[in-house]
């Protein structure tokens, strides 16, 4: 994990809960955050936390990086959802296009770490993401209280060595199976949608594997699920939440375990 060095942090934040809870968290053991906002969704509910918060778009590079120096900021994480797609559209900055010309392939490690060496040519260095979050990764075992089955067990030890397979490739960190059959691998599109071909592939009572890379950088796209996630596989029938022990962000918790328990969804962590 990296040093802090500095007793003000940036974050620039994406969708869902994990940003908030840096900010609360590192706000609580006496850092100063100064937030930049890329959606919408979240820019009101980091102001409480947070001295400032910005909302700049996800392709606004340069923008970003002068609001960090201006603030005298020299240290970040990334946190929260940001959708691959936008790799495809024209809303790119001149440096965020001009970075991603230097990239032979637009997978995930090599785009971050092509932004991580761009900020650190402007002296900002970029923080392990599970910083203030280590509560957030459950330990091995059953998470909620519903049982695997034995065939189920063979799933997510098949999904686990899949979705290992496709991290070292760096292609997504999700797959579906049943039946010892992989119906879908995450790629682009992300974990829900991800379940959501997967499952029309095969019949009720999938599984869901979500690991970290082999290597992970937790400087970024550490695995994360959430209830989203949960509301996903109960809609297109899905009937096991494998995740990695130690290593996978759980976010609302609680929330999730009650959910799987009241939909007989197993959910562990392996």
């Amino acid at each position: 994990m990296d040093t802090i060095l500095s007793q003000k942090l940036g974050l620039i934040a994406g969708e869902g809960e994990l940003p908030l809870h840096f900010a609360e968290s590192a706000t609580a053991q006496g850092f100063e955050v100064v937030a930049i906002s890329v959606t919408p969704y979240n820019t009101a509910k980091l102001k409480p936390f947070c001295s400032k918060v910005f909302s700049k778009g996800p392709g606004q590079v340069q923008a970003m990086i002068d609001i960090m120096k201006k603030e005298g900021v020299n240290q970040i994480t990334f946190l929260g959802k940001v959708h691959k797609g936008l790799l495809f559209k024209p809303i790119l900055d001149f440096r965020a296009r001009n970075m991603m010309k230097d990239v032979k392939r637009l997978n995930d490690d090599a785009v971050m770490l092509r932004i991580v060496e761009e900020l650190e040519g402007e002296n900002i260095s970029v923080l392990d993401q599970t910083i203030f979050l280590k509560d957030f990764f459950p330990k091995k075992g059953l998470i909620g209280k519903i049982d695997p089955t034995k065939d189920q067990m063979t799933d997510i030890e098949y999904g686990f060595y899949t979705a290992k397979e496709i991290g070292r490739l760096d292609l997504g960190q999700s797959v579906v199976v049943q039946d010892r059959m992989v119906l879908a691998v995450e790629t682009i599109e992300g974990t829900d949608k991800t379940i959501e071909r997967g499952c029309k592939m095969g019949s009720k009572g999938a599984t869901v594997v979500k690991v970290s890379k082999p290597d992970q950088d937790k400087r970024f796209d550490v695995p994360t699920v959430g209830f989203r996630t949960l509301q996903t596989m109960k809609k297109h029938g899905a009937k096991v939440l494998a995740i990695e022990a130690n290593e996978t962000f759980v976010v609302e918790i609680k929330k999730m375990i009650d959910f799987a328990n009241r939909n007989k969804i197993v959910f562990i962590a392996v």
